[in-house]
């Protein structure tokens, strides 16, 4: 296994042709002794000067170009199994990008660089945060230029959006490895997810919450996909036991500062704030509102969805977050034997001052889930078989059993309550309370 290239700029490989998507400037497919371009395509006696066949071309060239996509691709991976890896790897979520390239990293090396007998090249590209026209861009370029078999990452939903309409386009199986609006599976045939969705952790934290008396809560979550997924799951989980929602605000992206929200929390009274914002910046910053303002004081208790509590963050947090639950599907401190090897070998790989974050273990299971596609299909990357492998796909992982809905190609797992406690002088989420076998809520 080995890397090409900077984050930010994937190198050029130069042992195959050229490939691009349908109306790609200057795009053309190059395999054996077949080419392709948006006007014309050669193969045996056709000829690509005439004026019927350039017609001809253009009117199927997105038919066309997906067949010699899809052959290209095949014959590239003939060797080495290429994966394009696009995540933020700058900038304020820069650890997610650090966390996919360890767990995928982890995997690779128990398993001597190979998936399914066959060497693995990682190509990455840095979007930096949220950029889905930088993320379009460069699934393009992995596949055209680069010839990746896969795609794989994704930290922010608006991203993997904008690369499922190029996976369908040129049929590249595309693994979701954080991204979690419940719709993205369903925007591509070619799209499966090993992570989660924030519906299918937000709903048990209503459920739990309606078990342990609170009757009235107030949510604030950030305003994109995945916040507003958050919102809708808790609020309908929460008002169909009999809950009451008080009041709701949708947060900016790029804003940190909480102070009013907090005071208008405040002057509500609510029984409890449910909150969902993205790992990094923004949990800290409502946690510290919230204390600073007094609510706790108040009577006011406060849950959320595991990203407020990220282990990668929680250190820093700091004990602001002590007593904070929250409901998630991954645990540093998941008690099981095989979180324990994860952990005890990604130590040892990585040092100690890094924990494995569900970043990194989502990533350990796509490079699994991979690897077991690929010995069904006896090392064929070919799309549609792919994505037939991975349906139904059950695997062991380091957060307990998981498996791809055959059906939606989502993942289903156990969702764990979990409490921040100080272990060892270590802030951890300590787990208390599961749902076993989730499926996202906002699927049939």
């Amino acid at each position: 296994m080995f890397y090409k290239g900077k984050a930010s700029k994937g190198t050029v490989n130069k042992s195959g042709g050229k490939q691009a998507l349908p109306g790609a400037q200057g795009c053309e497919v190059q395999t054996g002794g077949a080419l392709a371009t948006t006007e014309t395509c050669k193969a045996g006696g056709l000829n690509p000067q005439t004026h019927a066949t350039r017609r001809l071309a253009q009117s199927l060239s997105g038919m066309f170009m997906a067949l010699c996509l899809s052959f290209a691709t095949f014959s590239a991976a003939a060797d080495t199994i290429r994966i394009g890896v696009i995540a933020s790897y700058s900038g304020p979520y820069a650890d997610y990008g650090r966390q996919f390239d360890s767990g995928i990293e982890l995997y690779l090396k128990e398993h001597g660089g190979k998936l399914a007998g066959q060497d693995v090249e990682i190509v990455r590209k840095d979007t930096a945060g949220p950029a889905p026209d930088l993320a379009r861009r460069y699934a393009q370029e992995l596949i055209t230029r680069d010839k990746v078999q896969f795609l794989a990452g994704l930290d922010f939903s608006p991203n993997a959006y904008a690369v499922a309409r190029v996976a369908t386009q040129a049929r590249i199986p595309t693994i979701v490895m954080n991204a979690a609006s419940s719709a993205i599976t369903a925007s591509s045939p070619y799209v499966a997810r090993v992570a989660f969705t924030v519906q299918q952790v937000s709903a048990p934290m209503a459920q739990w919450a309606l078990r342990n008396g609170i009757t009235q809560a107030y949510t604030v979550v950030a305003d994109y996909a995945s916040g507003i997924d958050a919102e809708t799951a808790f609020s309908q989980t929460f008002t169909a036991g009999g809950g009451t929602i008080v009041g709701a605000v949708r947060t900016p992206m790029n804003s940190p500062d909480f102070s009013a929200y907090v005071q208008r929390i405040k002057d509500e009274k609510p029984q409890a704030v449910f909150i969902f914002f993205p790992s990094g910046v923004q949990p800290p910053a409502f946690l510290k509102a919230f204390e600073e303002r007094g609510l706790a004081a108040e009577g006011i208790r406060l849950i959320a969805t595991g990203e407020a509590t990220d282990d990668s963050y929680l250190q820093a947090t700091g004990d602001v977050a002590l007593g904070l639950i929250t409901s998630h599907h991954y645990s540093y401190a998941h008690p099981s034997a095989k979180n324990q090897q994860f952990v005890a070998d990604f130590q040892r790989e990585f040092g100690k001052s890094m924990r494995p974050s569900y970043f990194a273990v989502a990533a350990y299971d796509g490079m699994a889930a991979l690897d077991s596609a690929l010995h069904k299909t006896g090392g064929n990357p070919d799309g549609g078989q792919i994505m037939q492998a991975l349906a139904g796909l059950q695997l062991e992982s380091p957060r307990g059993p998981i498996q791809i809905d055959a059906s939606t190609r989502d993942i289903v797992q156990n969702v764990y309550i979990r409490r921040v406690e100080r272990v060892d002088g270590e802030l951890v989420n300590v787990e208390f309370d599961q749902f076993d076998a989730v499926r996202d809520p906002g699927k049939p």
